[in-house]
């Protein structure tokens, strides 16, 4: 594994390096970055389409192969998300607090950057930009680990960023691609604890728990999505009904997509019908319990594994309950931490459903599909953490920093 510790050497000189580096400079580089990826949108797209082809081939799912294709228009929002970390203040440097002791001594904390972040994530070509960007703007060095599924994509555009940064006159070190994608460099790789200061994964249940299990760096979860829309006895079914198409089908294959539906038994009668048509539209299969099963009746019957399962694919679960206590405690049984949902006009249940509910994101009224740092004014993730420790949520720019204490003295010394 001697070429992985050379990666993570020339990481550690690159980190040393970006801690110098102005917020002036950095935001040149990330614009530079984006307008370069859109006029290499060709070869870029060229390259994600022999990974679309190797998907196919290998009978990837379409929500999959959703989430690993790149257009034009992928491409533009990947640049406009760079520009709009260059946008963001910076926090490096941020002075938190400063107090003044009774000996004289000042004490505060400086926002300073983590050092080298390593991702192992799976067919997601946009993660690829997304993480050189947030760690770039807060001085961090970062190592890519990307799976087989995506290699041609990521390399393409991992080139693209590396050319700029050489263009600006920086060390293009700052972004780095593992390119073997065996298992073996992989765990190798979270062995690499000497180099690499933290460690997030991006990817399935699989790939999250073995990072978890098997890495020697610290790790920041990304979790899965087991995500919940709860329609209330009290909600406007209208909206209910446009809100589970949207957090279901806008897009199949991403952790913010709702999976489970849960409807009160008091408007299951007026909700699942029209409900049931509507889902049969975006051809989802549904897999209900006997309730759901009387009203929909192409529905398949769940089981156990379906109320806990992320399907990433026109596939939901949808189970009657009999109140709000019922759907929370529900969800808080099978759920993964990532986002849940109430449909309601009380107040009261509202309150309640985002006091009780454990996760990273609780919404009233809206769409799972928002738990995105894009949409979260973050400009970027880094990853969706799931964990309760460090960071929790979509991850922007505070999320990728730590603090150190500064102490200013005037020649006191402890007794």
């Amino acid at each position: 594994m001697e070429k992985l510790e050379q990666l993570g050497m020339r990481a550690k000189e690159a980190e040393i390096a970006l801690r110098m580096l102005t917020t002036e400079k950095k935001n040149q580089v990330l614009r530079q970055a984006a307008d370069d990826l859109q006029k290499r949108a060709d070869r870029i797209l060229a390259e994600n389409e022999k990974d679309m082809e190797n998907g196919r081939k290998n009978g990837m799912n379409a929500g999959l192969l959703d989430r690993l294709s790149l257009t034009r228009e992928r491409i533009r929002q990947i640049a406009l998300g760079l520009e709009q970390i260059a946008a963001l203040d910076d926090p490096v440097g941020e002075v938190i607090g400063m107090k003044k002791r009774p000996n004289g001594l000042l004490i505060g904390q400086k926002r300073v950057p983590l050092g080298v972040v390593g991702i192992i994530y799976e067919a997601r070509p946009n993660v690829t930009a997304d993480a050189f960007g947030l760690c770039f703007k807060t001085g961090n060095a970062v190592i890519l680990k990307g799976g087989s599924d995506a290699i041609f994509s990521n390399t393409a555009i991992v080139d693209s960023i590396r050319k700029s940064l050489e263009d600006c006159q920086v060390n293009p070190d700052a972004l780095l691609l593992i390119t073997d994608t065996s298992r073996e460099t992989t765990k190798a790789f979270m062995k690499l604890n000497r180099y690499v200061d933290v460690l997030i994964p991006r990817g399935g249940a699989g790939l999250i728990r073995s990072v978890v299990e098997n890495s020697t760096i610290p790790v920041i979860e990304t979790g899965t999505g087991n995500c919940h829309v709860y329609v209330d006895e009290t909600a406007d079914l209208a909206m209910a009904t446009d809100i589970i198409l949207n957090a279901k089908t806008q897009r199949v294959g991403v952790c913010n997509a709702c999976e489970s539906i849960l409807v009160h038994e008091k408007v299951k009668d007026r909700l699942l019908p029209e409900l049931g048509e509507r889902l049969r539209e975006k051809q989802v299969e549904i897999r209900g319990d006997g309730a759901v099963r009387g009203l929909i009746p192409d529905a398949k019957a769940a089981t156990e594994e379906d109320w806990g399962r992320e399907y990433l694919d026109y596939i939901v679960s949808i189970k009657t309950v009999s109140s709000v206590d019922e759907a929370i405690a529900h969800i808080n049984r099978y759920n993964t931490g990532h986002s849940e949902a109430i449909v309601t006009d009380s107040y009261e249940n509202a309150q309640k459903f985002l006091d009780l509910v454990d996760a990273a994101c609780v919404y009233v009224n809206a769409s799972t599909r928002f738990t995105d740092g894009f949409e979260f004014g973050f400009g970027a993730e880094i990853g969706i953490s799931t964990q309760k420790l460090h960071a929790r949520g979509p991850m922007g720019l505070l999320a990728l920093t730590t603090t150190k204490y500064i102490i200013y003295g005037s020649g006191q010394i402890r007794s």
